[in-house]
């Protein structure tokens, strides 16, 4: 039988997100993150990450997320530990810093300097985050796979 040639997965465009009400939805996660909206409708608002977005949806349906989450990179991870104190917002328990969403959607928080998860430099600039830089283990998990940064 003939091999298929596959394609090769290699990134995420945008995470989409249910939600009730998209005004409610902005107005909460604007008390978390500095952002720019991409674009909005009654039914969608898109969260604008540089190269990649977020995608909220009206319509949430089903229960509470436990283990099932996505990762989402800050600049600064104390600054959003502290904005989701302020907020009155509960951090899950566990090693990672968790939070719910009223909606139920979980998101893992992760700093961009401890993963090997990169912005090339244009886009980082584009961002205006362009002082940002990996620690040493991620830089390594970088190296181990020829990807570290120049």
């Amino acid at each position: 039988m003939p091999q298929i040639k596959k394609a090769r997965a290699v990134g995420v465009n945008h995470v989409a997100l249910e939600v009730g009400d998209i005004d409610e939805a902005l107005t909460f996660y604007g008390r978390l993150f500095d952002f720019k909206l991409r674009g909005k409708s009654k039914d969608a608002a898109f969260i604008d990450l540089g190269d990649q977005f977020i995608a909220l949806q009206r319509g949430r349906r089903q229960a509470a997320d436990d283990g099932r989450h996505f990762g989402l990179v800050v600049d600064d991870k104390e600054a959003l530990r502290a904005a989701l104190t302020a907020a009155g917002i509960t951090v899950l328990p566990g090693r990672f810093l968790d939070f719910l969403d009223p909606w139920g959607n979980r998101i893992e928080i992760v700093s961009y300097d401890n993963i090997q998860f990169s912005k090339a430099p244009h886009v980082l600039r584009g961002m205006g985050l362009s002082h940002l830089s990996k620690n040493s283990a991620a830089i390594k998990e970088l190296t181990d796979k020829g990807m570290a940064p120049d």
